[in-house]
Order: C-alpha cells, then sequence, then structure tokens
C-alpha cells in the first residue's frame, strides 16, 4: 500500500443482540469468518481493498472482543482493526479517526468488490463530492444472476441497488455518516427518513417522481452534504453475502472469477 491519502473502512461488527444465520450455520462468531471458497468471507474483501495501489490503510471495524479471531483469520494481511460502535455512524468516525484524507467504506460481506469500483470511488472523490454512493441498475445485477437481488429503489430513471460502497472526504463530510446514526436498517424506517430528508424529500421518492441524481440533490440539500451517485456497469458489485441464496450464488461467482484468474 502507498501513502496516497485513501484509507478503507471495512465495516465487519455484528449488529447487537443479533445471531447471524450464516454465522451459525458455519460455526463461526461472525457472519464476516464464515469460508467462502477456502478463506474466511473478509479475507476476499481485504485482499482486494490492500492490494489497491491508491489505498493508504486499511481499517477493520469490529468487536474488540473479535479481534483475535479477526487476526487468526487474515494473519498475512495488512490491516488495522477498530473497535465498533453502537451504530454504523460512530463506527465510521471512529475507524477514520486521525486520517487526513477521502475515506472509502465497505462491508465484509462484499466479496465481489473490485479495483474497478474503487477507482469509481476515488474518482467520485476527486470531482469534487462530499460523499458518494454506488449503485447497480436492476438489469446490471439480475443479467449477473437472475436471483441476485430481490429489492430495487425505484427512481423516475430506473430502478437501483445499493452497492455497499461509498466515499467520503474527510473530516467535513463525515457529516454524512450521521444519516445512519440508530442502525443499519435506515432506508426501512419511514420515521428516520422524514427526520433527515425531509417529508417532500420521501414522497417524491416513494411516487418515483425523480431520478436518483435528483433524489441525491434534494437529500444533499437537506443535510448539507453534497452526495453523488457512482453507477457502477458491473452489477456483481451489488450482490453481497447476506443468506443462504445470495451466499451460494456469490461461491459460484467467485469460484469462476478465481480460475479465469489462475
Amino acid at each position: 500500500m502507498t501513502s496516497a491519502g485513501f484509507r478503507v473502512v471495512v465495516l465487519a461488527a455484528q449488529r447487537k443482540g443479533v445471531t447471524d444465520p450464516l454465522a451459525t450455520r458455519f460455526g463461526t462468531s461472525h457472519k464476516c469468518l464464515v469460508p467462502l471458497v477456502g478463506e474466511p468471507l473478509i479475507a476476499h474483501v481485504l485482499r482486494i481493498v490492500t492490494s489497491h495501489p491508491r489505498v493508504a490503510s486499511v481499517v477493520v471495524s469490529i468487536e474488540l472482543d473479535s479481534f483475535e479471531a479477526l487476526r487468526r483469520a487474515v494473519p498475512d494481511l495488512d490491516c488495522m482493526a477498530t473497535t465498533a460502535a453502537d451504530n454504523i455512524a460512530d463506527s465510521v468516525i471512529l475507524a477514520a479517526d486521525g486520517h487526513v484524507g477521502p475515506v472509502i467504506i465497505t462491508t465484509a460481506d462484499n466479496a465481489l468488490l473490485t479495483h474497478a469500483s474503487i477507482d469509481a470511488m476515488m474518482e467520485a472523490a476527486a470531482s469534487g463530492s462530499d460523499a458518494a454512493i454506488a449503485m447497480a441498475r436492476r438489469e446490471a445485477v439480475l443479467g449477473v444472476h437472475p436471483e441476485a437481488q430481490r429489492r430495487f429503489y425505484r427512481f423516475r430513471d430506473g430502478e437501483f441497488s445499493n452497492c455497499n460502497l461509498y466515499s467520503i472526504t474527510c473530516p467535513n463530510a463525515l457529516r454524512a455518516a450521521e444519516i445512519f446514526r440508530g442502525g443499519g436498517q435506515f432506508a426501512k424506517k419511514a420515521r428516520r427518513i422524514v427526520d433527515a430528508f425531509g417529508l417532500v424529500n420521501l414522497i417524491l421518492l416513494r411516487l418515483r417522481l425523480v431520478s436518483l441524481g435528483s433524489g441525491l440533490k434534494r437529500i444533499s440539500a437537506r443535510i448539507g452534504v453534497h452526495i453523488t451517485p457512482v453507477v457502477l456497469a458491473d452489477g456483481s458489485q451489488a450482490i453481497d453475502v447476506d443468506n443462504d441464496r445470495t451466499y451460494a450464488i456469490v461461491e459460484s461467482l467467485l469460484s469462476r472469477r478465481m480460475a479465469m484468474a489462475a
């Protein structure tokens, strides 16, 4: 890794009080440690981010009592670990502490992540955006696998899926993380959306009267942070390991990708 200025934060903690079914299935403490194509799930993510030439540092956000399990799972990868907070916003802030420069955020179950997607988020950060969110179109996602994703966000210009990949420019744009305060299910909580974005914006989004870009512009104006969408052509970037169904899909796609690279 170089001193180019980008830090990658990998969110690996479990939701408080929640036992992940995949972790239970494989007898591990965390979903990020379940075996996938011969390695812990998180190892695939860390290999991609630590090998990117423009990434200066990588921090895994996980519970303190899981540091040792993480070290044993990925002993040879160049990354740091920091204690996860009770919510995503504070976890990101803690993991970015002391870093001067842009931060890219992803999740430990994003096993199909690529250097090209990281490049796209770096370009967004360099363009002047305070924050960026990676999305993929429905047709691109389902073109990779017809069962890859079942939930899409509908806008006037199409349907999109979140890729669990974000960029923020430090330190001011860390305010963007505040929209996640209180837990990861933000998008499902109508009251939180109303509080953060305003009732008019919520109605527009629900009625599909705005495009993806226009919707984010309205949200940006509401929270005072310039957020831009990054639409990735690679639909696999919206497929993470979330349950038995997506585990099998990612396992198949990742095995094929690794065989082609060998």
